[in-house]
């Protein structure tokens, strides 16, 4: 490769095996990326499956429009039939918002709502709930306080959470003086207090209803208390839910003549109405927003710049579209991206215009939601390693026998899973983990100072930069950074505007959005990992020892990754209960534990020696939070196939005769990776050599 970002030469290889030289991305072509997305599907193929999707929800809305809840009686698992019922249930939720109900063959009588429960809970625990809400009911109509907070009532464990979401609206719609909370996936009731609050402010039947309609979250509802001619009374009502509920409602008094001929005065509720990314208010009719799902080609081309152009053709921000990762640039790559506010017929109106820029959008079609970053299975490589030979000089060397024993070793025993070259940047001079450094210590000028560090060349955007390094001087530099380098020029606009002292600096950062400030810290988080994972490797080898970290998958989607994570005992170690690929290693955060061997010491040493010894990772003037996560130490590529390639050396054509002519060796690779996994890193193990 021409760009080697960041040297990895130093970080430890997994095996032993000799390995081969060879070069990777001699043209975009010799380095297709493709999206697997979380059906397992290529985002090649998504257009048979967008297909297969909408026929399968047309005939779900024709076949399942009644989602039942009665209990079979022949035997068959309770369970299974609420889990069922459940699911069906909260995809309505999902077509039809969150008034969990509407729509749905689930009458709203009180009676209705028993039925549903004692499906949920059964008769035992549907009458111990029903005597708890009676105690708590007469509780508050003898204005008792003071002793119902420590009363609480387990209606039972749930492991399925769309079992608990029925369960939470239903407990909730039947008897809206309690509250429903789980404790792992055991569901409790409560009593209320701010319902007995409002109750004692103006009625029981009132403050049903109220809390009722809270609980609802209908959008564009509204909820009107009776008259009120007492104004020190009105006062009470709106301060008690501007307190309690302000955030999510607000009220507002409407004065209305009676049939008396008397002005009396109503308080009326309404849901506040969702902001914009500019803070502002959204009309009613820009509520609901589109969203538009389209797979992206892009050729030598950043996924960030790409985003960027798209966004300026289409008029809308950056940030609004959404995509699961960031591919590479010198490559072919296919991904999935969601475009908000923009519909399917104007992205065809600009896929004429994309193709100069090496881009092409297809597979447009209309989705409901946008894409989070991780959100896909992995990525499909198909790679071509061109001019390969031996490490020696040696000619008697069998090449084919080590590109054969280099497969076969990766494939059997893995690849340390670094992070590549690609997260830190391009750069020589400045890569991205030491801006992200920078700002973790809050040294904002020296952050600017040093995103704006010329590199070698005599490019445009290099010779903006070393006009900035030189002179400082901001709108000179803006007239001369090209149109194209978006980060740029956003920066240096708001340096203009409120200067290079530290507040200038933030707000400089602040204009840039989220997810490219998060980057600089991930780049710099990223090469602690790096070093300590290979630190780990070289200290204890693959065998799992004590002290180390490991990840539980029992249970995943019921667990938070913190309580998944086990420090691996001494009896554990010498039982070898545990397997290498469950080893993992913690990015640097303020919410993940370190190990208690070697390792841990390291990093503490590591980051004392960056001066982030007290570090709290989170930097609150860039509005950066970092909690830090785990990544496994070693990953396995997945239909690893590989063809041998002979390329003739043209070179060497006309100058000797055709038994002669130079042959170069290249072999095509072809396998599949998890998310977050890096191609780069996979053929370094492999070859023995950086990239």
């Amino acid at each position: 490769m021409e760009e080697r970002p960041i040297d990895l030469s130093s970080l430890s290889y997994v095996s032993d095996h000799t390995g081969f030289y060879g070069t990777i991305k001699n043209s975009p072509a010799d380095f297709v990326v493709a999206e697997v997305n979380l059906s397992g599907r290529l985002t090649t193929n998504i257009y048979m499956e967008v297909k297969e999707e909408l026929q399968a929800q047309q005939s779900s809305k024709e076949n399942c429009k009644k989602p039942k809840l009665c209990l079979s009686t022949d035997g068959a698992n309770i369970q299974d039939t609420i889990d069922f019922a459940a699911k069906d249930i909260c995809e309505a939720m999902a077509d039809k918002g969150d008034n969990v109900f509407e729509g749905l063959d689930l009458p709203d009588s009180e009676a209705d709502q028993y039925n549903v429960l004692n499906t949920l809970l059964g008769q035992d625990v549907q009458g111990s709930l029903t005597n708890f809400a009676c105690s708590v009911r007469s509780a508050f109509e003898s204005k008792v306080s003071g002793g119902e907070e420590q009363c609480e009532l387990s209606l039972g464990q749930f492991p399925n959470k769309h079992a608990r979401a029925i369960l939470h609206s239903s407990v909730r719609q039947a008897f809206p003086f309690l509250l429903t909370f789980t404790r792992s996936t055991e569901v409790f009731v409560k009593p209320n207090l701010d319902y007995q609050t409002l109750s004692l402010l103006t009625s029981e039947e009132e403050a049903d209803k109220f809390f009722t309609f809270i609980d609802a979250k209908v959008e564009n509802s509204r909820f009107t208390f009776q008259p009120d001619v007492c104004k020190e009374h009105r006062t009470s009502v709106h301060h008690f839910i501007s307190k309690k509920f302000g955030k999510l409602v607000e009220t507002k008094s409407f004065s209305e003549k009676g049939s008396d001929e008397l002005q009396k005065v109503c308080i009326t509720v309404r849901f506040r109405e969702k902001k914009g990314s500019s803070g502002k208010r959204q009309r009613s009719e820009e509520k609901a927003d589109i969203f538009t799902a389209f797979t992206l080609k892009k050729e030598n081309l950043e996924t960030l710049e790409a985003i960027a152009y798209l966004a300026s053709l289409l008029g809308v921000l950056p940030s609004d579209f959404s995509y699961a990762g960031i591919k590479d640039k010198r490559a072919i790559t296919y991904q999935s991206v969601v475009v908000k506010k923009i519909s399917s017929e104007r992205l065809r109106e600009i896929e004429g215009l994309l193709e100069k820029r090496g881009m092409k959008i297809y597979n447009i079609h209309p989705t409901n939601k946008h894409l989070h970053l991780g959100e896909l299975s992995g990525n499909h490589f198909t790679i071509i390693v061109r001019d390969v030979r031996c490490h020696s000089d040696d000619i008697s060397e069998d090449l084919e026998k080590r590109v054969d024993e280099a497969v076969h070793s990766v494939k059997n025993r893995g690849f340390i899973n670094y992070y590549g070259p690609q997260r830190f940047g391009k750069g020589q001079n400045v890569q991205s983990h030491k801006i992200g450094l920078a700002l973790l210590k809050e040294e904002m000028p020296q952050a600017i100072k040093l995103f704006f560090t010329p590199e070698e060349g005599d490019d445009p955007v290099n010779k903006a930069k070393k006009y900035f390094s030189q002179t400082e001087d901001i709108k000179g530099t803006i007239s001369l950074m090209p149109a194209y380098k978006v980060r740029e020029r956003m920066l240096l606009r708001a340096l203009n505007r409120y200067g290079m002292n530290d507040e200038g600096c933030v707000r400089g950062w602040l204009s840039i959005p989220h997810s490219m400030r998060i980057f600089y810290i991930h780049a710099y988080c990223s090469k602690v990992w790096n070093e300590a994972a290979s630190y780990r490797i070289a200290t204890y080898g693959t065998k799992v020892v004590e002290g180390d970290l490991v990840l539980h998958n029992q249970d995943s989607s019921e667990k938070s990754l913190s309580d998944r994570v086990y420090v691996v005992t001494n009896a554990e170690e010498e039982e070898k209960v545990y397997s290498m690929h469950q080893v993992v290693l913690p990015m640097p955060g303020h919410s993940i534990r370190y190990p208690t061997n070697q390792v841990g010491q390291w990093y503490k040493k590591a980051l004392a020696s960056a001066g982030l010894q007290s570090c709290k990772f989170r930097v609150g003037t860039l509005q950066l939070n970092v909690p830090g996560c785990y990544r496994p130490i070693i990953k396995f590529p997945h239909q690893l196939i590989y063809e041998p390639v002979i390329e003739v050396d043209e070179q060497s054509q006309g100058k000797e005769s055709e038994h002669t002519l130079s042959k170069k060796r290249s072999f095509k690779l072809s396998f599949t990776l998890d998310s977050s996994c890096y191609a780069t890193v996979c053929l370094r193990e492999m070859m023995k050599c950086n990239l």
